[in-house]
């Protein structure tokens, strides 16, 4: 009798988790509680998957043997409680197609940089010749590829979510940006949890592979010193005796040149890298790091830090008006993330933040916001947490409910030299799809102007 795999979800990474099964045999069922995608339901025919949508049958997924759990479902979900009770195991679709493929496996994760860094490390991988799959948050799902176009290496972005249900799952190579506050709305507001959600990507390492990590992250370090990892451990740091604290000095800056320290020194200048500011340094340490380790030769490391494009809604640039200078950091959906974004910032900044709120802790951002931030444009449905923090901070604050009146709005208040930064530290569900679709937004009236 074939095994019974329940999928829940139908968004990318489920559609390919069923597809996956299907493949290798298994009696699949997929349920969702809202619509499916044309596209995904007409894949899910074509392959003779049974399917549910705007709902879901408990009768028909407690039958389960195994089931796949979207990342975006938390535990919380009454239908994953009665799947607890029962005692029905539930996986990640990562863990799922882990197990059906010996490729090397490259796994990023952290608070912070992490599309970038699993972006950057990607190209570099591309542009060594190695035959390496971009999947995790980004790209299509690592189910899918497994089933239809299996590669030698998948470079894979996991949250913390993915990580929850990865047991028995290995990486080769287990990166780790940062951990700072971010999603404690899914961990009872337990920082701790959360933490240890991010250091499950060392689960099952063996001596021989890697784990990077930044060694300037004091909760990274402050654990490692609990956990004590059997992989090689490969640091980064600005400073080489930080780095040097922790592991192997991997990575590390001298004045103004950056140093991959493996095997043989690489070394090149700061402003040659193609990603510019801080966080993006030391996204640029991690993926090199990880191209070293994997033997690729220093020209060809150093050459992908120099030309790598970055990442749509990432500290990207959408244009000029009028001496005004638009840029869409939508992905930025965390307070830290939005720190690092300020912390770029040269010019007056004209920002626009807010959505739903996971728990921010605003303070952090005071530092910055003090000289740097003219004006603060609240879009969300919700801005009363906002107002409060930044009231007597910043000497405009105004709310808007579209991204075409924040873009009017910021246009109207700015002057040439200034910076307008969509950059919102809050999730986008109450006014948009996904971060995605308000960038998007953002841009489409930023071209409007």
């Amino acid at each position: 009798m074939s095994k019974r795999l329940v999928i829940l979800g139908s968004g990318e990474s489920g559609t390919g988790a069923a597809l996956l099964a299907k493949a290798k045999g298994m009696d699949v069922f997929v349920s969702d509680s809202g619509a499916i995608r044309p596209d995904y339901k007409a894949e899910l025919e074509a392959a003779g998957i049974r399917y549910e949508e705007g709902g879901h049958t408990t009768g028909e997924v407690l039958k389960a043997d195994e089931i796949v759990k979207s990342p975006g479902i938390p535990e919380k979900n009454e239908l994953v409680k009665k799947v607890r009770a029962a005692g029905i195991p539930i996986i990640s679709e990562i863990e799922l197609a882990g197990r059906y493929t010996d490729a090397t496996t490259v796994c990023i994760t952290g608070s912070n940089g992490k599309t970038t860094t699993t972006l950057l490390t990607h190209h570099i991988l591309v542009k060594g010749g190695i035959d390496a799959g971009l999947a995790g948050n980004v790209g299509r799902s690592f189910a899918r590829q497994v089933a239809a176009s299996p590669k030698d290496c998948y470079v894979l972005e996991l949250s913390s979510f993915q990580l929850d249900d990865m047991h028995d799952f290995r990486a080769d190579i287990a990166i780790l940006t940062n951990i700072t506050p971010d999603h404690l709305d899914r961990y009872n507001y337990d920082f701790d949890l959360y933490a240890n959600s991010k250091f499950r990507i060392l689960q099952n390492q063996r001596p021989e592979d890697a784990f990077i990590f930044w060694a300037g992250d004091p909760e990274i370090t402050k654990r490692l010193e609990k956990k004590t990892p059997v992989a090689r451990r490969f640091a980064f740091a600005t400073d080489r005796q930080q780095a040097a604290a922790h592991g192997h000095a991997a990575a590390y800056t001298e004045e103004t040149h950056l140093i991959i320290n493996i095997k043989e020194p690489l070394t090149m200048s700061i402003q040659d890298l193609a990603l510019q500011g801080k966080h993006n340094l030391l996204n640029s340490m991690a993926a090199g790091v990880a191209g070293r380790v994997l033997d690729l030769r220093k020209e060809v490391v150093r050459e992908s830090l120099t030309h790598f494009e970055n990442v749509e809604h990432r500290l990207e640039f959408v244009a000029k008006v009028n001496g005004i200078t638009f840029v869409n950091d939508s992905k930025a959906t965390n307070v830290n993330s939005t720190w690092y974004a300020l912390e770029c910032q040269t010019h007056p900044v004209i920002w626009i933040a807010g959505g739903v709120d996971k728990g921010n802790d605003y303070s952090e951002l005071y530092p910055l916001i003090a000289g740097r931030v003219k004006a603060l444009i609240c879009l969300g449905t919700d801005n009363a947490k906002l107002r409060k923090a930044f009231e007597g901070r910043i000497e405009i604050i105004t709310e808007v409910a579209s991204a075409q009146d924040a873009v009017q709005t910021a246009y109207d208040l700015g002057y040439e030299g200034d910076v307008v930064m969509l950059s919102p530290a809050c999730a986008s569900f109450d006014l948009f799809k996904d971060f995605e679709d308000r960038g998007r937004q953002f841009k489409a009236a930023v071209k409007s102007l």
